[in-house]
């Protein structure tokens, strides 16, 4: 996938999330199904997952390389990341990344605040993703706590699937 198709994907996912986030009743932020995340906690995963994968990619590409090393395989198509997410998921059969446990639940006067970091956030990565050269996007490395090492490109692309599987999990509880 292009750059360019990459960040209008991340626009589009996340815009998705955002305008049913924005309708949802207020309760909803706070309140959720038995044993579940709320509407808030959701929000908050999905900003605790992008803002240090914007925070890698401001870091200089030397240091990356250094720190993660090198793409050794071509990257993958998105079908065949979202598959592989997919497969993990069930791996780790409903356990959620350590950052993500126990997390608290967002108040209802946080919501104005998180959902524009999640805008602007997402802004910074659409961005980015466009500024980086291909070679970049295709050989940098960056760790993923499920998915193992991956291409720059890859976990971008991951990025939109996964605001993509909150939004559809939000939607199927509401």
């Amino acid at each position: 996938m292009d750059k360019e198709s990459i960040a209008n994907l991340l626009e589009e996912k996340n815009q998705v999330l955002i305008d049913f986030l924005d309708r949802q009743e207020p309760e909803k932020w706070q309140e959720g199904p038995e044993g579940k995340w709320t509407s808030g906690q959701h929000a908050l995963h999905l900003l605790q997952s992008i803002k240090p994968l914007n925070d890698a990619l401001s870091m200089p590409n030397f240091l990356l390389r250094y720190k993660f090393g090198k793409a050794n395989r071509e990257v993958r198509q998105y079908d065949a990341i979202v598959n592989r997410y997919k497969e993990r998921l069930k791996d780790v059969d409903g356990k959620t990344f350590k950052g993500s446990q126990n997390m608290k639940v967002p108040s209802l006067k946080d919501k104005a605040y998180i959902l524009t970091r999640l805008q602007v956030e997402n802004k910074k990565l659409q961005y980015k993703t466009k500024k980086m050269s291909d070679k970049n996007l295709d050989t940098l490395i960056l760790p993923h706590p499920l998915m193992g090492k991956m291409p720059a490109r890859e976990i971008i692309m991951w990025t939109a699937h996964h605001i993509e599987h909150h939004t559809k999990t939000l939607q199927e509880k509401y």
